[in-house]
């Protein structure tokens, strides 16, 4: 089995900057360069990564694998305007899309690699943290690119283009819901009281913290929707009378805690 050694990320945005940081910071690989569409931003990376090559994608250099971190509806795009190298292989990084979709491209050897992660630009992670899940056009290309992986993080498992989408749907959930909450609870301090948002950061730190070490999230759920206390979560739902959607939302997931924490 041919080791990947050589790497070009192709894109701009958050997942590509940590991306190259990653493999830049990688022993056994090489960042060969960052190809985009933005060249301003793409030099941007490159310069953080060490001064690697930086250009359009379809002046993107030699390597082993193309790793192509854009938007889901770009990725077939961008590989297209890859040069067709033999030997190459290109994987992308989208939750939501399946892997055939590069073959489509004109890559017989292609695949997956999906970081399970928020990606924010300038924001440092520990990448060896990051569970990486795989999925390959065949299986001597998966395990290439699970030893690639592997280079990157602790966690690297397969999962195909069904159990990817499960595995997007849970992080949409855990991560955009919940900030998307976070921003609710921010709004309404500042617009009913006047307060600022870091009033809430030690509340959220330590449910954040509870959810990460305990057995289950639903182990450390607490408040009145638990307990079945109807009067406290009336009153809530009364204060939200003139905020219909807010309303709805404080309502339906009252009935998702009673109904879950029922079944413990």
């Amino acid at each position: 089995m041919r080791p990947i050694t050589d790497i070009v990320i192709v894109g701009s945005g958050n997942v590509a900057e940590a991306l190259a940081a990653a493999v830049a910071a990688a022993e056994g690989v090489v960042l060969r360069g960052v190809a985009a569409r933005n060249g301003a931003r793409a030099a941007e990376i490159a310069d953080m990564a060490g001064g690697v090559w930086h250009g359009p994608i379809g002046e993107a250099p030699d390597a082993g694998l193309y790793l192509i971190a854009v938007s889901d509806r770009a990725v077939a795009e961008a590989a297209a305007a890859l040069p067709h190298r033999a030997g190459a292989v290109a994987a992308h990084t989208a939750g939501s899309v399946a892997a055939d979709v590069l073959r489509g491209a004109g890559f017989a050897a292609c695949g997956v690699v999906y970081p399970f992660q928020t990606f924010t630009a300038g924001r440092r992670v520990d990448f060896a943290r990051v569970p990486l899940f795989v999925e390959g056009s065949d299986e001597e290309v998966t395990r290439r690119l699970e030893a690639f992986a592997a280079r990157l993080s602790r966690t690297v498992r397969r999962a195909s283009s069904e159990r990817r989408r499960t595995i997007h749907l849970a992080g949409v959930l855990a991560c955009n819901f919940v900030n998307a909450l976070y921003s609710m609870a921010a709004d309404t301090l500042a617009s009913r009281e006047g307060l600022p948002a870091d009033v809430l950061h030690p509340l959220i730190e330590e449910t954040a913290r509870k959810a990460v070490y305990m057995a289950h999230p639903r182990d450390g759920q607490t408040g009145p929707a638990v307990r079945g206390d109807r009067a406290v979560a009336e009153r809530h739902e009364a204060m939200l009378e003139g905020e219909p959607l807010q309303r709805e939302i404080y309502r339906l997931l009252t009935e998702y805690i009673w109904e879950t924490s029922r079944r413990i």
